[in-house]
């Protein structure tokens, strides 16, 4: 008789078997702040312009090459808890601002090497939250405000909507940042409706491989990368009609018999088809409706009789393309074929096929200021090329968002960060008990981001931080990093145009040191035993080998 195995004493009792519980400082804390400077680490090097490139193959064997850290977080499958605090700081800025996502995370991690430090010194984790959080309060309430040197006040002035999204363009594509700044600058004044909020889906991006970066333009409207359907290839001042349903001969809802007994009731019949089908098409030419647009096919015989009263036919495979093209053109989309009212009926200055390098596109051109959309139309050699500028461009477009929320500028090239540190390393001087070590790290940690910046840029980093502090110490507010150089050097940031926006300095800061202080307080992980399930099927073998 077999006698029942007694489960071992204490908490594992009251887990399942294969369940895993770490706890402690040593366990629970250390560890997970060891995974996150992993993680930190692998993203350090793409901080800054002269970041480097990372090679990302995700699970579906897509090559990413990039140094956006959003992209980077988004193919990876990170598992570990704390690592994923991190990763949801930086979505955060991410959505709240568009960019400084790698800030995020540099940040976060030189705060955790710091916090490391401190409780391998003695320090309990609570102590130094409570100095990371005191630090956080004074920088953005007392701080930050005070190292603003600049705003953008004017939104439809190329110079000053320049000043401010250089610098996060040029983290992407460091060289072309005044190119790909101009077109981004150029398509968002076109796409920003006055005394409306700026819409970042306004802005579209149409990749079209050959030539270069250079060759890269604004269009005012929309260019699709497809063939028309017929044979009009040209329409001015045109009234354009959208429809959401495919433009053909309507088949009946159910199944029907029809009994023919002769030739001629055969002709008949398929001739009051085509009759009603003209009739249809020929009510709308009727409104002046110059473009056709549709959602769905084209039938042959509903292509006969466009072409046969001059009407322009494209079709858009894509729902949320026909959207987007009756917004820009102000149409409604119907869902049947049926004669626009005028008020369904939208207006295009030009509609036109062209050929850009091999790629032939179908442009929706409005001259007018009434249409707030805009494309920007990409040139590259590689699809890789082209997709890190897409990259770029979208950062650029929602730093032009944020500074329409708030046109505040700090200085850039790390110098805000190390004058906030110099100023942290003050205070901390200054506080009588134990947070006084944290308060001080959080400065250690914050001249580590303007240090990844020079190192990144191949600058012997301790001699750069040397002549940092001495150039904040004599009241420089505005040194920052010349990556220009190649030996350790510093630079006026406002002098030599290089800003950040307000925003992405305060909730990156924010955000870092929430995650941060965040994997402080836990002291225990449990993790529940995997979800079992059947295993794969192994592959048969050949009988006859057995």
């Amino acid at each position: 008789m077999a006698l029942p195995v007694p489960k071992a004493p204490g908490y594992a009792q009251m887990l399942k078997e294969g369940s895993i519980r770490l706890f402690g400082t040593e366990e629970a804390v250390l560890r997970s702040i060891e995974a996150c400077l992993e993680f930190a680490n692998t993203l350090k090097s793409a901080y800054g312009p002269r970041g480097l490139n990372k090679m990302v193959i995700n699970h579906l064997e897509k090559l990413f090459v990039t140094n956006d850290a959003a992209t980077i977080i988004r193919q990876m499958d990170i598992q570990h808890p704390a690592a994923r605090i991190i990763i949801m700081a930086s979505e955060m800025q991410e959505k709240e601002v568009g960019d400084g996502t790698n800030f995020v995370i540099v940040l976060a991690g030189a705060l955790l090497e710091q916090a490391e430090e401190l409780i391998r010194m003695g320090l309990k984790p609570v102590e130094v939250i409570e100095g990371y959080e005191l630090a956080r309060e004074k920088i953005l309430n007392d701080m930050l405000p005070t190292l603003v040197c600049d705003e953008v006040k004017d939104f439809q002035n190329v110079e000053e909507v320049l000043k401010g999204i250089r610098a996060s363009i040029a983290s992407k594509q460091y060289g072309s940042e005044e190119l790909i700044g101009s077109l981004i600058a150029k398509a968002c004044i076109a796409a920003n409706a006055p005394k409306t909020a700026f819409n970042v889906d306004n802005v579209r991006v149409c990749k079209i491989l050959g030539s270069g970066i250079n060759n890269s333009e604004v269009v005012q409207g929309m260019v699709f990368k497809k063939n028309i359907e017929g044979n009009v290839t040209k329409a001015s001042d045109a009234k354009v009609v959208v429809y959401t349903c495919p433009i053909d001969i309507g088949t009946t809802e159910t199944k029907g018999t029809v009994l023919i007994h002769t030739a001629e009731e055969l002709k008949n019949f398929s001739r009051g088809e085509e009759n009603m089908l003209e009739e249809q098409i020929k009510s709308i030419a009727d409104t002046g409706v110059k473009v056709v647009v549709s959602g769905g096919k084209f039938g042959d015989m509903a292509l006969h009789y466009l072409n046969k009263y001059n009407l322009m036919a494209v079709r858009l495979q894509s729902k949320f393309d026909v959207r987007r093209l009756c917004r820009t053109v102000g149409a409604t989309a119907l869902p049947k074929i049926v004669a626009p009212k005028p008020e369904d009926l939208g207006y295009c200055d030009q509609v036109y096929i062209d050929e850009i390098g091999d790629t032939p596109v179908v442009i929706f051109k409005q001259n007018s200021k009434e249409s707030k959309i805009s494309t920007v139309v990409i040139r590259g050699a590689t699809e890789s090329v082209m997709d890190d500028v897409e990259r770029a461009v979208d950062d650029g477009v929602n730093t032009y968002k944020a500074l329409t929320k708030d046109g505040r500028l700090v200085p850039g090239a790390g110098a805000t960060e190390a004058e906030i540190a110099c100023q942290v390393t003050s205070l901390a001087e200054t506080l009588p008990g134990m947070e006084q070590y944290a308060v001080a790290k959080f400065a250690d940690a914050l001249q580590s981001v303007a240090i990844g910046i020079a190192s990144n840029a191949g600058i012997d980093s301790s001699d750069l931080n040397n002549l940092l502090l001495a150039a904040h110490q004599e009241g420089k507010k505005n040194a920052g990093v010349n990556i220009e150089s190649e030996t350790a050097s510093i630079l006026d940031a406002v002098e030599a145009k290089i800003f950040d926006t307000y925003l992405s300095k305060y909730w990156g800061i924010k955000y870092a040191t929430s995650a941060v202080c965040t994997i402080l307080q836990v002291d225990e992980i449990i993790c529940a035993k995997p979800a079992g399930g059947p295993k794969p099927k192994q592959p048969a073998g050949d009988w006859d080998q057995d």
